[in-house]
């Protein structure tokens, strides 16, 4: 999950691009259980795999050369993780909620040996990551820090959000301070801006990890006008 520059909200879907995809066992797949707080891969292990979540949310991380650490995306279901940089790993990636990947081989990509269709769907899914990865660096560029968490709001409730008539809830399996990581804020920020939509109506915070949005015309406008 990245943050992209888009000005609409549109409420998740299964659609086939999303929709966790299950190959026959010869393929040379195979599907693994993350607990909380486990590794999935490190920074600097060999990537054997590349991974599609059909379960729980994963936090990418890298640790700079000054020792701070920087939240590179979120991973929910139906993403592919794990592209490598060259033959290694180059983030760390541990589960946040329960979760479960389906892994394949990495060598897929490079040929048909897992099927065509299997080729293409990873293809697609680099060439995806990388227009997001693109758009999420100019978010964080571009905007003020009430529309950097309106944006991770409304991105979070397309992909995860569940409608209660006419407001949408999603959890928060993140904390406070992924998402200023992840955002390139402090904390405080990150706490500040959350009871302003708070305050505003826009949002309630059922609890640390649960949000209910009750105004999402608003939360899409907050999104786009400079703090």
């Amino acid at each position: 999950m990245y943050v992209t520059l888009s000005n609409e909200f549109t409420p998740a879907t299964n659609s086939p691009e999303l929709r966790p995809y299950t190959l026959s066992p010869e393929a040379g797949t195979q599907r693994k259980q993350q607990a909380i707080g486990s590794h999935l891969f490190r920074e600097g292990d060999i990537a054997n795999n590349i991974y599609e979540i059909t379960a729980g949310v994963f936090r990418l991380t890298r640790v700079l050369d000054n020792g701070r650490r920087q939240v590179i995306a979120f991973g929910l279901p139906g993403d592919i993780i794990g592209f490598p940089n060259g033959t290694l790993h180059h983030s760390n990636c541990e589960a946040i909620q329960t979760a479960e990947v389906i892994a394949y081989r990495r060598h897929a990509l490079d040929s048909f040996d897992g099927g065509h269709e299997t080729h293409k769907r990873l293809l697609d899914a680099a060439l995806r990551e990388i227009s997001a990865m693109q758009d999420h660096f100019m978010m964080l560029a571009r905007k003020s820090a009430l529309e950097k968490v309106a944006s991770f709001l409304i991105t979070l409730a397309e992909r995860t959000g569940t409608p209660i008539g006419k407001y949408t809830t999603c959890a928060l399996p993140m904390t406070r301070g992924d998402i200023a990581d992840f955002l390139g804020l402090t904390i405080e920020t990150v706490s500040r801006t959350l009871t302003r939509l708070r305050k505003d109506n826009i949002i309630v915070l059922e609890t640390t990890q649960t949000v209910l949005i009750k105004d999402m015309t608003a939360l899409v406008a907050a999104s786009q006008v400079a703090d």
